[in-house]
């Protein structure tokens, strides 16, 4: 988007809160497997954090939200924890991981990027692991940005 008073072009965030249906696209997952599974890790995100399933563009499915605003003036908004069963895994968007090689030494079968967590089944992993995962990841980032 270009901003005609400023004269340069302001990057705007594709990955937003939306009213699309979470259950809509639950339901649309062809792969039976990953479906059930997405949805029980819905139910207990849910359930641990006390925030309600909300899409986040076309795939993400969303809890809650932070505002961020970085040094270079970039801001925006996120969900506290966020989750999108993609082609290869089910990812879960989650925050502070490189500091919690102990309980994901404890979790299973997984993989791990800056703030990605990829699970191919559910029944790979502990699931009171991943619980504790995603309620130290809404704690970090709430502590990291107060104002949430």
């Amino acid at each position: 988007m270009w901003d005609q008073e400023e004269g340069y072009e302001v990057y705007q965030l594709k990955t937003k809160e939306n009213t699309n249906s979470v259950i809509e696209f639950l339901n649309s997952l062809e792969d039976e497997r990953k479906r059930n599974d997405t949805m029980r890790i819905v139910e207990m995100i849910k359930e641990e954090t006390g925030f309600e399933p909300i899409m986040w563009g076309t795939s993400i499915v969303g809890f809650g939200k932070y505002h961020y605003k970085y040094a270079s003036g970039h801001e925006g908004d996120m969900p506290l924890v966020g989750l999108s069963p993609r082609k290869t895994a089910i990812t879960l968007y989650l925050y502070d991981l490189e500091r919690k090689q102990k309980l994901l030494g404890q979790l299973g079968k997984h993989k791990i990027g800056k703030a990605c967590l990829y699970i191919k089944k559910l029944e790979d992993v502990n699931m009171e692991i991943l619980k504790q995962l995603v309620v130290d990841s809404v704690e970090f980032l709430k502590n990291t940005y107060p104002s949430t």
